[in-house]
């Protein structure tokens, strides 16, 4: 049997000189909640919108285990404003699979966009985006995903190891149930080193420096061969300059 590795969490103050250090750094789920000022009842209203994300229709490799929405926004500062809906696109270079295609999702729900701690979320990713780049504001993607086991595996990054052609990647761990593996692995963009471990807190959070390092999460299986299994993460991404494909 493989070790699952456990994440290696910082301490909240810690966490702005870590990513700059690191590259990378990792809240627990108390230090998130903590950092958003949010109960766990601001939380699973965040999280009830993941029963109602339509399926991935432009999934290359024919699999039905992806499910997601797909919003943008601009982050100044405090200030939050969501833009236009938009196709989602990246070039050929950072994802080898489905870049260079114009995938239009379904956005984000009014009423889950309308919640107090999605605004205060995107807004503390801006200071950990202003505090790696500095103040300007943050061309945003936000991405509500959930990867079952319809298929009897489920891959959360059917792309490989990748970078998102952003400045900062935020991935949180929004819940698990009944699967296994799903280990997330970051490795230096341009160095041997790398770090393995599993997230199953729910709302623990991995930020990444995507000029830095690249990053994968390993595929899914159900623990019951006869029961539907699945992950459900949240991946916001901060651009400056403007969103990819603009």
């Amino acid at each position: 049997m493989t070790s699952e590795f456990q994440p290696p969490y910082v301490p909240l103050p810690d966490l702005h000189g870590a990513l700059k250090s690191h590259g990378f750094a990792l809240l627990s789920a108390h230090a998130v909640g903590e950092w958003l000022g949010a109960s766990a009842a601001d939380m699973a209203a965040l999280h009830a919108g993941w029963d109602r994300l339509p399926a991935d229709a432009y999934l290359k490799d024919g699999g039905r285990y992806r499910s997601r929405r797909h919003s943008c926004f601009v982050v100044n500062g405090a200030r939050v404003e969501q833009s236009p809906h938009r196709a989602h696109w990246q070039p050929l270079e950072y994802n080898a699979l489905h870049g260079g295609m114009q995938r239009w999702f379904e956005p984000m729900e009014p009423e889950v966009v309308a919640l107090p701690v999605w605004n205060h979320l995107l807004t503390r990713l801006g200071e950990a985006a202003s505090a790696l780049r500095g103040d300007q504001p943050w061309y945003v993607e936000a991405h509500p995903f959930r990867i079952d086991t319809t298929d009897g595996i489920g891959r959360p990054t059917p792309e490989g190891a990748h970078r998102d052609g952003v400045d900062l990647v935020a991935v949180f761990m929004v819940g698990r149930h009944a699967i296994k593996g799903g280990e997330s692995r970051v490795f230096e963009a341009n160095g041997p080193s790398g770090q393995r471990f599993t997230l199953r807190d729910p709302w623990s959070l991995l930020l990444l420096d995507d000029a830095r390092v690249i990053h994968e999460t390993t595929p899914i299986q159900p623990v019951d061969a006869d029961a539907l299994g699945w992950r459900d993460t949240l991946v916001v991404t901060y651009r400056r300059g403007g969103f990819q494909g603009d």
